[in-house]
């Protein structure tokens, strides 16, 4: 993918962004873990509180870019952007940009740099305001949050204070009917959080019914996982799947739902949307590309929306944080030094309040960790799942129907 870069620089030259700009209808929306919330609100949970009346001084930590009123907050912010303990002159990576509500809080708390990351063209058009107010101190990058280093180091930066990485889709990806991620809505089946690789319906043409149904159950649990894949490859032999309403009426036929239960087709859709944009895997590598940028006692916060997610994190900081533990198969002496410092013995999750705004945060888990003087770990193999290479390669297709 081309980088596409909004900087200060940028900014302050419309015609930089004139055509970017010009190429992309960008649609109001909220983040898919943002929720619209009075700034004050944000305030008291951040420990920040607006002065009352004119004259008074801004308590430090409120940002001059604040606003009486801020359009979005993501789920558990504040409590993200704390473990990160932002100061002055510190510089900071929000991998997953959206819309903007870590990097607000981020330039906000202190006199900070950010540098945020999207791999949505539509997300990075709609902060070019952002990139205004900041006055020089935001950078955004059209890039995936696995090339995190790199992003980084084109920045000229050989290490920084702090990573934070909200993982999932957003809700203006979801609530826009032509980027064909929601069965709620009907249009193309498409899921792509950028532009370029195979759309859902490629992979729903041109998969193997063993290789849907693997895809289904390992990335949706969908226990119902064959019975989908079977019922798929018997429709598209009729005619081709290219809607998101044509695919969950398929998917309604042969998953049952009781009252009050979620919708036949989420678990489906939540294992082709991960599937086609390679989730699970950039977020294997995102997390290692943070351990290599992050400074000694730097920080990063990662929050999490589904259990698969939440589980390679803890993996990771749980590997990255073993002290000792060798056997006589395999020597302590042996073992990386440590390259984390939990900072979540147990996560953190958001509370009735926030859930109440927002009911998505429900299922949000936040975790952290500080980077420790030691060398970064040898970055692990991904797991043997399938991949969007191997599925979609010239000659596979439809193997073994």
């Amino acid at each position: 993918m081309a980088i596409q870069q909004i900087s200060a620089g940028a900014a302050g030259s419309p015609g930089s962004v004139a055509g970017l700009l010009a190429k992309i209808r960008v649609e109001p929306g909220v983040s898919n873990h943002d929720a619209p919330v009075i700034h004050d609100v944000a305030a008291q949970r951040s420990g920040c509180r607006l002065p009352a009346a004119r004259g008074r001084r801004r308590p430090r930590g409120c940002g001059a870019g604040m606003t009486e009123q801020r359009p979005h907050i993501p789920v558990l912010g504040p409590e993200a952007v704390g473990l990160l303990t932002p100061r002055d002159g510190g510089v900071y990576v929000d991998g997953t940009f959206g819309a903007g509500g870590y990097t607000r809080l981020l330039l906000d708390a202190a006199d900070t740099r950010v540098v945020a990351i999207d791999r949505d063209r539509t997300a990075i058009a709609g902060g070019f305001d952002l990139v205004q107010s900041a006055g020089g101190r935001l950078t955004l990058v059209e890039d995936r949050f696995s090339n995190l280093a790199e992003v980084c180091a084109a920045q000229g930066l050989d290490a920084v204070d702090g990573v934070v990485m909200d993982i999932g889709v957003s809700s203006m990806q979801v609530d826009q009917a032509e980027r064909g991620f929601s069965f709620r809505l009907d249009g193309p089946l498409d899921m792509r959080m950028g532009g370029d690789g195979p759309s859902a319906a490629d992979v729903v043409a041109h998969a193997s019914e063993a290789d849907l149904a693997n895809i289904i159950y390992i990335f949706g649990e969908e226990r119902y996982s064959r019975h989908v894949a079977k019922a798929i490859v018997a429709a598209r032999s009729e005619a081709p799947i290219t809607t998101t309403r044509a695919l969950a009426d398929i998917i309604g036929k042969v998953v049952r739902s009781k009252p009050g239960e979620i919708h036949p087709a989420t678990r489906t859709f939540q294992a082709l949307r991960i599937f086609v944009n390679e989730e699970l895997d950039e977020l294997y590598q995102a997390l290692a590309a943070a351990e290599r940028v992050l400074s000694p006692g730097g920080r990063l916060a990662v929050v999490s929306f589904h259990s698969l997610e939440d589980r390679i994190v803890k993996t990771f900081f749980a590997a990255r944080s073993r002290v000792g533990g060798g056997s006589r198969h395999v020597p302590e002496q042996a073992l990386a030094a440590p390259s984390f410092t939990v900072l979540t013995k147990r996560p953190i999750v958001a509370d009735a309040a926030e859930i109440a705004a927002n009911p998505r945060a429900r299922s949000a888990k936040l975790r952290g960790g500080e980077r420790s003087a030691a060398p970064a770990h040898v970055p692990d193999d991904l797991p043997g799942w399938p991949t969007l290479a191997r599925v979609m390669a010239p000659g596979g297709a439809r193997a073994g129907r």
